[in-house]
């Protein structure tokens, strides 16, 4: 726990904690049978609703469903990573390991490296360097993708581009972590593609390009703006007051600050400890508060948010 908490907000939390929910976490064990049991019966009832209707549906629970790993990779419901990577296995978003996404996510939290490129994974900043040596066509992309309406189109595939760069160097190396997490997650998803090809009426193309790409389109609107450069560490990480349906897709993501500073805290309680000191953790931030994604999305739907270029790396 962070050092920035008084004596009184430690106590909150470890009561928080002693809490049937808190001890059992049962919230989250609801969604672990909701969400896979949602994205079967959709699949089964797709010859009833169609496909359309089905692809449309499954979005919203693949997003929730990327949600929950980030929530079992730091630690929850149990504290059992090997168990925890058991829960959250299933390829429904197809791109990404859950063992590449809790490793690389897991680096990210290092609060003083945020938004530092080629240190912070989940950077979405080029060093002056990286940017001086740009193309004029990279830059133009990357301008675009600093819009609300690019960052739902191209972020996606930058973010799948550089994942495929990454990763097939590590494999021409031999990494053999790499070639073990891929091969297995290859295979599951195989297994997770032939389910689809047997019992749905979706076919295994729209699953890729209409399901888990949007899918991935939508959790890029909650990271288009989850961090920015700022000298002091904690005025990196944004408050996002958004309103539902945003909470529950990110499971309360969106107030990304008291997720950094409490990462064992479950996403269920982060609204709470928000709001009992709510004005202390906007003083915190530094003033970097969003009023919900509507905001983002009126203010820089077509006007980029900020520079791709880190002002100081």
């Amino acid at each position: 726990m962070s050092h920035y908490f008084d004596s009184a907000q430690r106590r909150d939390i470890l009561a928080l904690s002693r809490t049937f929910t808190g001890r059992t976490q049962w919230p989250t064990w609801l969604l672990l049978i909701a969400v896979p049991g949602a994205w079967f019966a959709l699949m089964l009832g797709s010859p009833v609703i169609g496909p359309w209707w089905t692809t449309g549906l499954l979005i919203p629970v693949v997003v929730l469903w990327m949600s929950l790993q980030h929530e079992l990779l730091h630690g929850h419901p149990t504290r059992f990573e090997w168990f925890n990577k058991l829960l959250g296995y299933a390829p429904f978003a197809v791109w990404y390991p859950y063992t590449l996404y809790r490793d690389s996510h897991l680096l990210h939290h290092r609060d003083h490296d945020l938004t530092v490129p080629g240190v912070d994974p989940e950077s979405r900043y080029l060093s002056r360097a990286r940017w001086q040596g740009s193309s004029k066509v990279l830059r133009g992309v990357l301008w675009l993708n600093k819009t609300v309406l690019g960052r739902l189109l191209l972020g996606a595939p930058l973010s799948l581009a550089g994942l495929a760069g990454q990763e097939l160097q590590r494999l021409r190396r031999g990494d053999a972590q790499a070639w073990c997490m891929w091969l297995t997650h290859g295979c599951v998803t195989l297994l997770m593609f032939a389910f689809i090809a047997r019992y749905s009426e979706v076919t295994v193309w729209q699953y890729v390009f209409s399901v888990s790409v949007p899918a991935l389109s939508v959790g890029a609107i909650r990271s288009f703006y989850e961090h920015r450069p700022a000298l002091r560490p904690e005025q990196r990480t944004v408050l996002n007051e958004a309103g539902l349906p945003w909470t529950w897709l990110f499971l309360n993501l969106n107030l990304h600050l008291v997720h950094h500073d409490l990462p064992g805290l479950p996403w269920f309680y982060l609204p709470g400890i928000y709001q009992a000191r709510r004005a202390q953790w906007q003083q915190r931030s530094g003033g970097f508060l969003v009023r919900g994604y509507g905001e983002l999305i009126r203010g820089h739907g077509l006007q980029p948010i900020d520079s791709p270029q880190h002002p100081f790396s």
